[in-house]
C-alpha cells in the first residue's frame, strides 16, 4: 500500500475549507459566438427580464455600450425606476460630504483634476495653495502685462476657468460640510 501524501495545504491558514473536493469545477463560458473566456458578467436579454446573458468582460463592456435600460418603459415607469436607481446609489452620494476622503483619492470629479493640471498643481493641492497658484499664473499672463498677445489672452482664460472650477468645488464642500 503506498504511503499517503501530506496535503499542501496543512497548518494555518488552510486555504481551502475543511471537507472540500479538489475536483475540477465546470466555468461558465462567455455566450458571445466564438469566445471562449470566462463568462462572469451577466448582462440582461432584454429590458425588465430576469433572463441573463453571461459574457467575458470585453464583450459585457461591448455589449453594455450601447444599452437602454429604460427601453419599453412610459415616461411615468422611467421617471419612477430613475429615482428608485438614485435612491439606491444616495449613499454613496451623501458620504462624499463627510470628508473621509481626501483630495486625490477620487474624491475630485475630471473638471477638476484637469483645472489643477492647467494650473500645474497636484490632485491632493488644497484651497489655499490653489488660491496662490492661480494669482502667480493670472499675473504672468493678465491682459494688462501682456497686452496684444492672444496667446497669454487665452492661458488668462484658461487659468481663470480653472480657477472657478476649483473655487465652485471648494464651496459645494464646505456648503455640505
Amino acid at each position: 500500500m503506498p504511503k499517503a501524501r501530506r496535503s499542501d495545504d496543512w497548518g494555518f491558514p488552510r486555504w481551502r475549507s475543511y471537507e472540500s473536493s479538489r475536483e475540477t469545477v465546470a466555468q461558465r463560458e462567455c455566450d458571445r459566438h466564438g469566445c471562449g473566456e470566462a463568462g462572469l458578467c451577466p448582462a440582461p436579454k432584454s429590458p425588465n427580464s430576469p433572463d441573463r446573458w453571461y459574457f467575458c468582460q470585453k464583450h459585457a463592456a461591448e455589449y453594455n455600450k450601447g444599452w437602454d435600460y429604460f427601453e419599453g418603459l412610459d415616461k411615468e415607469q422611467k421617471e419612477e425606476r430613475a429615482k428608485s436607481e438614485r435612491q439606491e446609489s444616495a449613499g454613496y452620494a451623501e458620504a462624499s460630504h463627510y470628508g473621509w476622503t481626501g483630495s486625490g483619492d477620487g474624491s475630485r470629479s475630471a473638471d477638476e483634476m484637469m483645472a489643477l493640471e492647467v494650473l500645474e498643481l497636484e490632485a491632493d493641492a488644497d484651497y489655499p495653495t490653489i488660491k496662490k497658484a492661480y494669482r502667480a499664473k493670472a499675473k504672468e499672463v493678465h491682459p494688462d502685462v501682456k497686452p496684444g498677445d492672444d496667446e497669454a489672452a487665452k492661458q488668462f482664460q484658461a487659468i481663470q476657468v480653472s480657477y472657478e472650477v476649483l473655487r465652485a468645488a471648494e464651496e459645494r464642500r464646505e456648503w455640505k460640510g
